[in-house]
């Protein structure tokens, strides 16, 4: 209602207009605000990822703006307001940025009325955020062949400098700008070569931008198996798998394959690791894939209910596994979730009960985020295990009264196969309750094969996993990952010792997600 203006009409032609433009905002507004309540709160939400929900909510917020721009227009006051408004919450902005002063003097900078001079005796100021497009330039690299006029034979010419691409376009920062693109803000190479054809005139072949990311990610790959030795070094993984399209040549369409993913991140426990993700790819996702991955781990393994990772700790081979399987809460009250759902409108009592007694739970994990593991452990001990032991009686009870084909029955009996692994976590500050890290850390591979459709090839999987990982990482470290992978490039093509591999990881670099890279001045 402080869009009101402040005094309304006395005429009651006017007052009628007014109204009635008045119920038909009030009427849009509400419209807009039901369905922005029911794709957050409504059945619908299980159906969508969150990337899903963020597009449906900009259409919604941009639909409101449109709403707001019209009333602007007709009416100044209310214009006015609104004005006010966005001056004292769009905050600051950020300091890094460079600043460049207009100052707008008046047209006349003498008095009206002596002619003489004006001095300056204060000033308003405003900021506004604006952006210069990509700039796309060559380097000319010139190397002078000198020779003495005196010596017969002797020329002196500084050797080329080494490259990625070796008789190639491309600097390291291009190479590294088109990974980034693609791997981190999800720009499949067709689309990047439509934009620097149409926007800069560059004629770039969309094989040539695959050749240059292949041809790095191969140079890169001592990284990744250096993340990868560390990861298992680790006392505590998340594991996770997903299918993704590969394109199958000999059949002329798709096959699955799998990408894996070892997680890493105890900052919610504030551990000694730098988190860190690794994706691998495989044909498949059976038990063979991962202790391929996995490689003989003897820490505590956070994983869903799949039965792969049973067998693995199972096996009595030499590569078999002796971890320690650590279930995930959120895939059990997915079922619950599922459940209730499906049985909408009428009520499903056992489903919500379920839900709400682990909603309790998970209010005292929250209460002990960011605790040390003594901490977190001794809190658990006190408060979630009283809870945890009435839930599985309250499950045994009401499991002996359901149709046992029933999918609370199965739910129920997911919950009780699992339980050893299931309550873990109270007796160790390390693990969480659930798998949401290495779940986060899916959605890129999910967003990526959203956009490109598929993988052309195993080989060309293999590379998406490589750097997938080292992107990653940089974005769980706050790095820049496009700053990160230029400097990175240049040393590896340089000739970096491979036993300081470590001092090109991710965490050890100064590149910060702000940082201005320094080569980029011009």
């Amino acid at each position: 209602m402080s869009d009101l203006p402040d005094e309304l009409p006395s005429d009651p032609a006017e007052l009628r207009v007014f109204a009635a433009a008045l119920l038909d905002r009030c009427a849009r507004l509400e419209r807009l605000l039901k369905l922005a309540k029911e794709v957050q709160f409504g059945r619908s939400s299980e159906k969508l990822d969150a990337d899903q929900l963020q597009l449906v909510l900009e259409d919604i917020e941009e639909a409101v703006a449109a709403l707001e721009a019209a009333e602007d227009r007709a009416n100044p006051r209310a214009r006015e307001k609104r004005t006010a408004k966005r001056r004292a919450n769009r905050g600051q902005l950020p300091e890094h940025l460079p600043r460049i002063v207009e100052t707008l003097l008046p047209a006349a900078t003498c008095c009206p009325c002596c002619k003489g001079d004006l001095v300056e005796i204060g000033h308003d100021e405003s900021q506004r955020l604006d952006v210069v497009p990509v700039q796309y330039r060559v380097i000319v690299t010139r190397r002078p062949k000198l020779a003495c006029r005196a010596c017969h034979g002797v020329v002196l010419q500084r050797a080329a400098p080494e490259r990625l691409i070796k008789g190639g376009l491309p600097t390291e920062r291009l190479v590294a700008h088109v990974i980034d693109a693609k791997y981190h803000w999800h720009l499949p190479l067709y689309r990047q070569r439509r934009c620097w054809r149409r926007t800069h005139n560059i004629a770039i072949d969309r094989s040539t931008l695959a050749f240059w990311v292949g041809y790095a990610a191969r140079e890169l790959k001592p990284l990744w198996h250096r993340l990868r030795e560390l990861l298992l070094a680790s006392s505590k993984l998340c594991v996770d798998e997903t299918p993704a399209p590969v394109l199958d040549p000999g059949r002329g369409r798709t096959k699955t394959g799998y990408f894996w993913a070892l997680s890493r991140d105890d900052r919610p426990w504030a551990g000694p690791g730098p988190p860190g993700v690794v994706y691998a790819y495989a044909p498949g996702r059976g038990a063979v894939h991962g202790l391929r991955l996995l490689e003989g781990y003897r820490g505590i393994i956070h994983c869903d209910g799949y039965e792969a990772y049973k067998t693995m700790t199972r096996m009595t081979r030499a590569d078999g596994l002796s971890g320690t399987l650590a279930f995930c809460w959120s895939h059990l009250r997915r079922q619950f979730v599922k459940i209730e759902r499906e049985a909408a409108p009428a009520p499903a009592p056992v489903a919500r009960e379920a839900l709400e007694r682990i909603a309790q739970l998970y209010a005292i994990e929250k209460a002990l985020r960011g605790r040390s593991a003594t901490e977190r452990s001794a809190g658990r001990q006190t408060h979630a295990r009283p809870l945890a032991a009435a839930l599985k009686q309250w499950f045994e009870a009401k499991l002996g009264d359901l149709a046992q084909k029933s999918e609370k029955a199965k739910a129920l009996r997911y919950a009780l196969r699992h339980w050893d692994g299931l309550t873990l976590y109270l007796d160790d500050g390390r693990i969480e309750m659930d798998t949401n890290a290495v779940e986060r850390a899916m959605r890129p591979i999910k967003l990526n094969a959203k956009n490109s459709l598929f993988a052309g090839c195993d080989e060309g999987a293999e590379s998406w996993a490589v750097l997938a990982s080292l992107i990653e990482t940089c974005k769980l470290n706050g790095v820049s990952a496009e700053h990160w992978l230029s400097d990175v490039l240049a040393k590896l093509v340089n000739g970096w010792p491979a036993a300081r591999l470590d001092e090109l990881l991710p965490w050890a670099s100064t590149y910060t997600m702000h940082a201005h890279d320094p080569r980029l001045a011009a």
